[in-house]
């Protein structure tokens, strides 16, 4: 019989709180928490290297929507493009945080489905076209955006862990934290999973932990992409190697040599190398 302490039960409640018929989802919440302290770090940072709050105050805007356009489009796109390319009905819920049914009624839902390297793209295309606008030097806003992204990656994934998705692989009562998640995998029979999303939400936190460390005794770096590329190479590489710990999210990854994430991850890791290497040569601006 399986002890019932060699395994971690999970199911939690979906909503972190409701006020009268309105209710805010963990994930939600994990969002906006991670957001609020990227957003509070990179306004000190700014403060720190002299940079006017009137030029500090835009990029909010621009990093979220950014973020939620990029991460919904790269979800669609990469991991669903048979059911939101394929109809209007698709397209309209591509865009729209709702669900249209057989009948034409409709629901919102709030946007399921967010992909992670997509988010990243659509945050460095609108951070370009804030530098254009405000004319920040680029490298310093990357940089600076890099050094407080690992906080708010870990939150995500975090709101992840609330929703029971992006669960791990199937594994048993030998791994004394597996946990069983309820809500992904029913309530009749145990199924003993890695917690592939709070791997990732620790591995995020030491990103974060790793950067300030660095930022305080390399400060010169900000504006040479030494901390943009340390980001993209350190968050894709673990993405690359925690694939394997997860379950595949569409049917047609499984015949794949790897899955879409891992592939997703290879130009990011290159990217983020290459701009590590080319630091070297540049002197902060």
């Amino acid at each position: 019989m399986m002890n019932i302490l060699s395994y971690i039960l999970w199911n939690p409640s979906l909503e972190a709180f409701s006020i009268g018929p309105f209710s805010i989802r963990w994930y939600s919440l994990m969002w906006l928490i991670g957001l609020a302290l990227a957003y509070l770090m990179v306004r000190w940072l700014y403060k720190k290297q002299g940079i006017p709050n009137e030029k500090f105050e835009p990029l909010f805007i621009y990093c979220f929507m950014g973020i939620l356009i990029g991460a919904r489009l790269g979800h669609c796109i990469f991991y669903q493009p048979d059911y939101f390319l394929t109809s209007w009905k698709g397209v309209i819920e591509m865009f729209l945080p709702i669900h249209i049914d057989a009948a034409g009624g409709w629901k919102m839902t709030g946007y399921q489905g967010l992909a992670s390297h997509g988010g990243t793209l659509g945050l460095i295309i609108t951070l370009l076209l804030y530098v254009r606008r405000f004319k920040v030097p680029a490298w310093v806003v990357l940089d600076n955006i890099a050094i407080a992204t690992g906080i708010t990656a870990c939150c995500i994934r975090i709101g992840n862990l609330m929703n029971s998705e992006i669960v791990g692989k199937i594994t048993d009562e030998s791994l004394p934290w597996a946990f069983w998640f309820v809500q992904n995998d029913g309530p009749q029979q145990v199924v003993l999973r890695h917690p592939g999303q709070l791997y990732e939400a620790i591995a995020y936190a030491l990103l974060f932990g790793l950067m300030l460390w660095l930022y305080k005794k390399m400060p010169q770096r900000v504006g040479t992409g030494f901390y943009f590329g340390l980001c993209l190479a350190y968050i894709f590489t673990f993405r690359f190697f925690i694939e394997y710990f997860k379950e595949v999210q569409e049917a047609f990854e499984q015949g794949l040599p790897f899955d879409m994430g891992q592939i997703l991850s290879i130009p990011f890791i290159a990217i983020g190398v290459y701009c590590m290497i080319k630091s070297k040569n540049k002197v902060s601006a």
